[in-house]
């Protein structure tokens, strides 16, 4: 029978464990929290350097914010060829009726329409490449109007002709839907649409699309993240480990939580500044932080819950996506779209709506957070 030499280490080592002591509450000490919950952040940022997508993504949202003046302008120019001045696409309008389209065409920014009596001249100018495209215009025995395009094949230059083309082809069709209610033709009349007015399409451009897209794929990202890494710590073990730190596995959590969803504000305030720097004026940009915080906060509390419950990262990444097109689907049927919270917030024309839509997130984006802290609460770190 063998004996401890040691009385002393004994007792020592009955009292240690595999947890660090706690208070009577189950809490650890503040300060070593603290300390571990740092710890715990700075690896999770470390970890993203070897994340070549995430990396890759990032570069291009710096791009887009860095150039975002040049990128308009092209961007801009895909849509809506007239933006650009001086740049005039010419076409050949040809056929039995071609006062309505010659009429609309010439009015079209960035369009040069030219009669031709023969159809077979038009097709030669366009095949000698005097003109981008034929415009074939007939009136049939009914008073139907048919037209017929001829276009380059499939090319960069397509592309902004039929932009243009339809643009055309709509007033033209517009116009006719008119008469043929007027003749009695019709049995209900058209509805009346309002006064065209000028808007620079670049202020659009950027307020309408390019802002959000900066505003929200963060947020996402930040979210796929989350899952990813949740996921990859339970399937490695490494869960267990973290547990050695004096910490709970609630708060191993929120420090994981934490440093990912500042990760978006961060990355919004040089987008912001960029943009500034590049003459993209921003009327309210604490509010757009404060939104796309609170964005963060829901969505990556959201990913964190899915990678607890999900089974495996498979699973986990479907969820989340599944969850991402359905918030998607949601927002459009609130009182004001996400996207367009942004624009009014960027341009200094937000609404009680928009204020109200603003203080809902951050509400929401809270509620889930002290959801997920409640039911972390209640789950057995052991099933993990």
């Amino acid at each position: 029978m063998s004996r401890d030499r040691d009385p002393g280490r004994t007792r020592d080592s009955s009292r240690r464990g595999p947890n660090p002591p706690t208070r009577p509450d189950d809490g650890a000490d503040s300060g070593s929290t603290w300390g571990a919950r740092w710890a715990i952040a700075r690896r999770e940022l470390r970890s993203l350097r070897s994340e070549k997508t995430i990396l890759l993504a990032l570069a291009i949202q710096l791009f887009i914010a860095a150039f975002s003046s040049f990128l308009v302008v092209g961007l801009v120019s895909l849509y809506d060829p007239g933006s650009i001045d001086g740049d005039r696409t010419e076409i050949a309008v040809t056929g039995n009726d071609t006062e309505t389209i010659l009429a609309v065409a010439n009015e079209q920014a960035g369009v040069t329409a030219r009669r031709y009596d023969d159809p077979e001249r038009a097709h030669e100018a366009f095949d000698l490449r005097g003109v981008s495209a034929v415009v074939e215009a007939n009136r049939n025995d009914d008073g139907r109007l048919s037209v017929r395009v001829t276009a380059p094949e499939g090319d960069l230059q397509t592309s902004v002709l039929v932009v243009q083309l339809r643009e055309t082809l709509t007033d033209v069709e517009r116009i006719e839907r008119q008469r043929n209610a007027d003749a009695g033709r019709l049995e209900r009349s058209p509805l009346p649409l309002p006064s065209s007015i000028q808007a620079s399409p670049y202020v659009g451009f950027t307020y309408t699309i390019l802002l959000p897209l900066l505003c929200f794929l963060p947020v996402f990202i930040s979210g796929s993240i989350a899952v990813d890494s949740l996921i990859e710590e339970r399937q490695r073990g490494t869960l267990e480990l973290l547990r050695v730190a004096p910490l709970s596995l609630a708060d191993v959590i929120d420090a994981k939580l934490q440093a990912l969803a500042v990760l978006a504000p961060l990355q919004v305030i040089v987008w912001l500044l960029l943009l500034a720097g590049n003459g993209t004026t921003i009327a309210a940009p604490i509010a757009l932080v404060a939104l796309v915080a609170a964005l963060s906060l829901l969505v990556v509390t959201v990913g964190i819950g899915i990678a607890l419950w999900a089974p495996d990262r498979r699973q986990a990444q479907l969820l989340y996506s599944t969850a991402t097109v359905g918030a998607l689907v949601a927002a459009t049927v609130l009182p004001e779209h996400p996207a367009n919270t942004v624009a009014k917030l960027a341009i200094g024309n937000p609404t009680a709506t928009t204020w109200g839509l603003l203080v809902g997130y951050c509400l929401l984006a809270v509620g889930a957070f002290a959801a997920l802290r409640w039911a972390i609460g209640r789950l057995e770190p052991d099933s993990l």
